[in-house]
């Protein structure tokens, strides 16, 4: 509650509140700036933010949505552990990396945790994650698609401190440089991070002593309390009930599968459960994830559901309920390989996005490409003779919804605002040279409004010895259409060698042998159709074929439209679509 003892009013609980917002954002740029590796300072693989004493997120810049949560998990794992007085000190910074109960993701993405003091009292933390391009395991870049159990993934920091009252633990820098194979890169993340927790701890101090310690306290209470309104108030809107859906994951890696996952959605006028019991156990394969990586998977989308331009917060999140079976594909337990755990994660969105799309239409379209798409690329530069390791996403196509095509080459909803490695940067830091960056228009996603087109890049190996690896999921379950739209096309990449021969599709491989004048080519996912197709207008039909997407003969079989095969002008129109 408020203390009305103490003198302001509803501006400065504004001020205070849009102040912690903007501390947040500052923490993400500064680590955006002071990074090493290119898979953070341009794709943007991070998140950063503010929690409370009790470990409840006030604010999160982050470009991968797919950290939503992550961080109050985090902190509230270093509660767990040094949770009694005196066990946490001014100047500690925590190291945490563990994918079941510390931070939900995989053993890449390392956190750091920074309680934050005022006046001898434990008042916040700051926190951030981040994708480092090396962490150790079997194979470069760490994930892999075949990796059996946590312990051939890579490095763990248990919740341990990096830095006890301001002093680093030089044993345990020296370790993880002796463990990872690009410790440049690592450790210059680890200290971009600890940078950023550093500016978050001095902003939140200084706001501290310009407001005082109680009007801070009292506008976090504000910003919860505001975040949880502001949800309820959507949740009322929604339609009322359960809705289900069910979905296939592909394979875990490693030759077993596919995986049948399921979800409940049930939404009161207070609350919006999503009920996943019923999905497969835990694989033998990577692709498992941990129930705080399901929780922050369906908070993206609860968000897109409610309200996507609200800031996000732990009061936000009140209304929200998340049920898994214990030890499921969702809600893995040690010592589960997760290291591709993204491939399971984002089906925890999209099931809920696929039971609610047909009764919010407004808000969500037809399926996606999904899959984060990741890649693994190392091997000699061809000019330096140094290693070199790409670490990146790709892009894809998004499903068409109402009134609107599906938007082409984006990223998946686990991504958000993150960024392709740039053409200049890859041919200049790694051993190939980008063949072709184009949108695959494949046709597919066939509906009134038409899916968005997926995309082409390839990599022309300049040295011998290099590999790939990359996970490429819906490469069997298309991304799917709704309202009478049909389905888009699959993810897949294939391997063009020098000699002429073609190696693939695969969906996932580990560790593909690459030669001078090689080519990978990564082909990502068209989105899924909205409406039946022979209700698009003629005009745009012509206009898709005139423009590359769709062929002559699609546009006949698929939206009923003949045209002329050189000018693209309308001919003509067929039986089934006269009927229409």
């Amino acid at each position: 509650m408020i203390d009305t003892k103490v003198k302001y009013d509803q501006f400065t609980l504004e001020i205070v509140k849009d102040s912690l917002v903007a501390i947040g954002e500052e923490m993400f740029h500064t680590l955006a700036r002071t990074s090493m590796s290119p898979i953070i300072y341009e794709v943007l693989d991070f998140a950063s933010g503010l929690t409370d004493s009790k470990g409840q997120l006030l604010t999160q810049g982050n470009g991968v949505t797919g950290f939503i949560g992550m961080l109050t998990f985090m902190v509230k794992e270093t509660l767990r552990k040094f949770g009694n007085d005196g066990d946490l000190k001014p100047g500690d910074i925590i190291i945490i990396n563990d994918p079941y109960g510390g931070g939900g993701s995989h053993l890449s993405d390392v956190g750091l945790v920074m309680p934050i003091f005022h006046e001898g009292e434990l008042v916040a933390f700051s926190a951030n994650k981040a994708h480092w391009t090396e962490v150790g395991g079997k194979d470069p870049g760490s994930w892999t698609t075949d990796s059996t159990e946590i312990f051939q993934e890579g490095l763990q920091f248990p919740c341990v401190k990096l830095f006890n009252e301001g002093k680093i633990n030089q044993a345990l820098v020296d370790l993880t440089a002796a463990n990872v194979r690009f410790p440049d890169l690592s450790l210059g993340d680890m200290w971009a991070q600890v940078a950023a927790l550093k500016t978050g701890e001095k902003r939140f101090r200084e706001l501290c002593d310009k407001y005082s310690k109680k009007v801070v306290m009292d506008s976090i209470d504000h910003l919860l309390n505001h975040g949880e309104q502001l949800a309820l108030k959507e949740i009322t809107k929604l339609p009322k009930g359960t809705f289900e859906a069910m979905d296939f994951i592909d394979d875990d890696g490693i030759g077993n599968g596919p995986f049948k996952v399921q979800v409940k959605v049930t939404i009161t006028d207070d609350e919006f459960i999503c009920d996943f019991r019923g999905s497969h156990p835990q694989v033998l394969g990577p692709v498992n994830c941990s129930y705080t990586a399901l929780v922050s998977a369906v908070r993206t989308i609860f968000m897109a559901v409610t309200n996507p331009s609200q800031d996000a917060n732990d009061g936000v999140f009140r209304p929200l309920k998340i049920i898994a079976d214990e030890r499921s594909i969702f809600s893995a337990e040690r010592p589960a390989a997760v290291s591709t755990y993204w491939e399971t994660m984002l089906y925890g969105a999209d099931l809920v996005w696929k039971a609610l799309a047909p009764v919010v239409p407004h808000r969500l379209n037809a399926g996606h490409l999904l899959s984060v798409c990741g890649v693994v690329l190392s091997g000699i530069h061809q000019d330096s003779g140094e290693p070199f390791l790409i670490v990146e996403p790709s892009v894809g196509g998004w499903g068409a919804g109402e009134g609107l095509d599906g938007a082409a080459g984006q990223f998946c909803i686990g991504d958000g605002e993150t960024y392709n490695v740039p053409v200049e940067v890859a041919e200049t830091r790694y051993g190939v040279m980008i063949d072709e960056y184009s949108l695959r228009t494949d046709g597919a996603g066939g509906g009134e409004n038409r899916g968005g087109s997926g995309s082409i890049r390839s990599y022309r190996a300049m040295t011998d010895g290099q590999t790939i690896t990359a996970t490429f999921g819906r490469h069997k379950y298309l991304p799917w259409g709704f309202n009478g739209g049909l389905d888009g096309s699959r993810n897949e990449f294939e391997i063009v060698k020098a000699n002429g021969e073609v190696a693939g599709p695969f969906g996932k491989y580990a560790r593909f042998p690459l030669n001078k004048g090689d080519v990978v080519r990564l082909i990502t996912a068209t989105g899924g159709g909205y409406g039946n197709p022979l209700q698009r207008p003629v005009d745009k039909v012509s206009l898709d074929a005139k423009n590359g997407y769709i062929s002559v003969e699609q546009a006949k079989d698929i939206y009923g439209v003949i045209l002329n095969p050189n000018t693209f002008e309308v001919e003509g129109v067929s039986p089934e679509r006269q009927l229409v």
